[in-house]
């Protein structure tokens, strides 16, 4: 591959990264406003452990996406 791919896959993933932030706010706000708005204690408990969850799974990806540039950079050194 060369040095060209490596570069702009690293701002690809950068890019990956800001929209996977934007969607971890975005579902904590939208589970913040069920949470406030649920009837019963037992629905608040279930949007709660979605909430956690939701959360969870975006610092997954994003960690991923951290892997990944690390990954291509360590690539585009070795193109050097």
């Amino acid at each position: 591959m060369s040095k060209e791919y490596y570069r702009k896959r690293i701002l690809e993933l950068r890019a990956s990264i800001a929209r996977e932030k934007e969607a971890k706010k975005r579902d904590n706000e939208n589970y913040a406003r069920w949470i406030k708005n649920a009837s019963s204690p037992s629905t608040k408990a279930g949007y709660r452990k979605s909430k956690i969850d939701a959360a969870a799974r975006h610092d997954r990806q994003i960690e991923y996406y951290k892997r990944q540039i690390e990954s291509a950079k360590d690539s585009l050194k070795r193109c050097k």
